[in-house]
């Protein structure tokens, strides 16, 4: 079934690190700290798999705050969210502002020109790369902005410990997946920072087996 709670986190981005690589040199997350009236929020961004031959995908743009909709206007603090196209949640396939229709996967950072090209009509294409490329995250991420993070809010962590998870797409897992039963509509997760001149920088993240296509229920349609 999907999310029993899913929302947003809205604060003030406070600094982020990167996970402790590995014995193997292996790190997964970009760990966001967050500023919000109940506490300091920590927040995990992923841009690796654990399975070796699964990848996460990724793309940034700026949209304007009417963009967002609700959830441009919203007080300091966590805040649920119901899975409807009028509360605020974002859906990666069906929210007008995400949506991308160009088909397009980039293996490599586009340069400047061709990405201004894309933009002029509305192409928002996937890129595809290592966690380091992935970590391109991080160009949106300055310690005094205002931060809207999507996504699960923590339930199982240790008493007084505030975060958020699932802080990607949350639909289109494969059938046989241990994420199948989470899949689920207008629940998916994302980075977003204000700028300075009031419109907001967009993070979208998704593993590479999840589909672009899903029913009704979040689940992969042919």
């Amino acid at each position: 079934m999907p999310f029993a709670r899913y929302g947003v986190l809205a604060g003030t981005l406070h600094g982020y690190h990167r996970d402790q690589p590995d014995s193997q040199g292996r790190w997964f997350h970009v760990n966001l700290d967050v500023d919000a009236p109940a506490g300091r929020y920590h927040c995990a961004v992923d841009v690796d798999s654990h399975k070796s031959n699964v990848g996460v995908q990724w793309k940034a743009f700026t949209l304007d705050a009417a963009s967002l909709g609700p959830a441009a206007a919203l007080v300091p603090g966590y805040h649920d969210l119901a899975p409807t196209p009028d509360s605020g949640a974002l859906d990666y396939l069906r929210h007008p502002a995400l949506v991308d229709h160009s088909g397009v996967l980039f293996r490599r950072r586009p340069p400047d020109w061709l990405r201004d090209l894309l933009g002029l009509f509305g192409s928002r294409p996937w890129h595809a790369g290592s966690n380091v490329d992935a970590a391109a995250l991080e160009e949106i991420l300055e310690a005094g902005r205002r931060i809207l993070v999507f996504g699960e809010p923590f339930d199982d962590a240790p008493e007084g410990d505030l975060g958020m998870h699932n802080v990607h797409q949350n639909q289109g897992d494969p059938t046989g997946s241990q994420w199948w039963a989470e899949n689920g509509i207008w629940q998916d997760g994302a980075t977003v920072t204000q700028r300075t001149d009031g419109r907001y920088d967009v993070f979208l993240n998704k593993f590479s087996s999840q589909a672009d296509r899903t029913d009704g229920a979040g689940h992969p349609t042919a």
